[in-house]
């Protein structure tokens, strides 16, 4: 079958490009003496996962338990949940899956320790954890230098935890104006996690793990002295964030949701069939290009509004492209939401679907 033959709107994924960017990926860890831990909530699939493993990376890394059980279900058995797993039924949860895989969660603070504490002696158990630090991006976080160092103290006095390390997530890099910003990031984002460690071992406390995140800044970040691990995610299929940051070109993301153009009531508009429910709401920070998508056959036009089923296009250029009943291939600006709208995607390799996946963990928010 061809892909133009498929209904919309449908997910795409280019499997020849993205072997290319799990290969791309697993070849940097690889020359900088790293570990590559995925994050899984980009593609949410066992089968992608899978792909990442064979590639080379060390494990992966989650944000919620019911991904970490559904990624478990599949045989995966190393998984770093770089969430803070708040509640005793998600911690009971946890004790349950600890039993089939080697599993490390997120904390910032002392109190969610005591409770994840108090939960594993219980159950027996020692949990590993790696304190969350706030680099930048101003969502959860413990401060990095002293109040990382003084959080790090209270733990390592906690039966039925193991600090194993420090952890962060530059999702600001995704708002940088220019490269020169983003160089400042992510060595922002690596430095303060390796000053925070050699703070603490001056204060007696060895953490073995310093990783770092985000698909913008981990080639930056994962090169300073000292980081140990990334956990990338976008980057297996990349989106139009990324192209609009300079770091890919269009034609290396994978990913794209087919769609029909359905109206032209306009010369300088149009309307495909999918809205909010097939293209996340995410817009480019910075209206470079795209608005909440790039059209592949028609770069410069912006998906300018979309409603649940509708996305209305502005066009710039060629408006032969958007006659109506055509087919054109839009590439997320942001692509983790997107994928998780979906319950399957179909394999394709130039024009020909040769294969199709499920999103396993496709609304697994719990």
């Amino acid at each position: 079958m061809k892909k133009y033959d498929l209904d919309t709107p449908s997910v795409l994924i280019d499997i020849d490009q993205m072997e290319r960017n799990i290969k791309g990926m697993a070849d940097f860890a690889r020359a900088n003496g790293i570990k590559l831990r995925p994050h899984t909530k980009t593609h949410k699939s066992t089968f992608v996962a899978h792909e990442q493993l064979k590639a080379g990376a060390g494990g992966i890394t989650v944000a919620k338990l019911s991904e970490a059980e559904v990624m478990i279900s599949s045989g995966i058995d190393d998984i770093f949940v770089a969430y803070t797993v708040v509640g005793r039924e998600k911690l009971e949860r946890l004790m349950r899956l600890m039993r089939f895989a080697t599993i490390a969660v997120g904390v910032d603070s002392i109190e969610g320790a005591k409770a994840i504490s108090e939960v594993a002696i219980d159950h027996g158990r020692v949990v590993d954890v790696l304190i969350e630090v706030d680099t930048g991006l101003g969502r959860c976080g413990v401060t990095p230098g002293d109040a990382a160092v003084r959080l790090a103290e209270r733990i390592s006095d906690l039966r039925g935890i193991r600090l194993r390390g420090l952890f962060t997530h530059a999702g600001h890099g995704s708002k940088a104006l220019t490269p020169d910003d983003l160089q400042q990031i992510g060595t922002l984002e690596g430095g303060l996690l390796v000053d925070t460690a050699r703070l603490m071992k001056a204060h007696g406390i060895f953490v073995n793990e310093i990783s770092v995140g985000s698909t913008p800044t981990c080639k930056i970040s994962g090169r300073v002295k000292g980081v140990t691990e990334i956990r990338p995610g976008t980057y297996v299929f990349n989106d139009g964030s990324l192209v609009g940051l300079g770091l890919v070109r269009l034609e290396e993301c994978a990913l794209s949701i087919l769609t029909t153009v359905i109206s032209r009531p306009a010369d300088d508009r149009a309307v495909l069939d999918a809205g909010s429910k097939a293209l996340s709401s995410d817009k480019e920070p910075i209206p470079r290009i795209g608005g909440h998508g790039i059209i592949k056959e028609s770069p410069h036009s912006q998906i300018e509004r979309l409603y649940e089923e509708h996305g209305v296009v502005k066009i710039q250029g060629d408006g032969d492209v958007f006659k109506i009943g055509r087919k054109v291939e839009v590439v997320p600006m942001h692509v983790c939401p997107v994928v998780n709208l979906a319950d399957y995607a179909y394999l394709v390799s130039g024009e020909d679907v040769v294969g199709k996946i499920a999103i396993d963990a496709r609304g697994r928010a719990q």
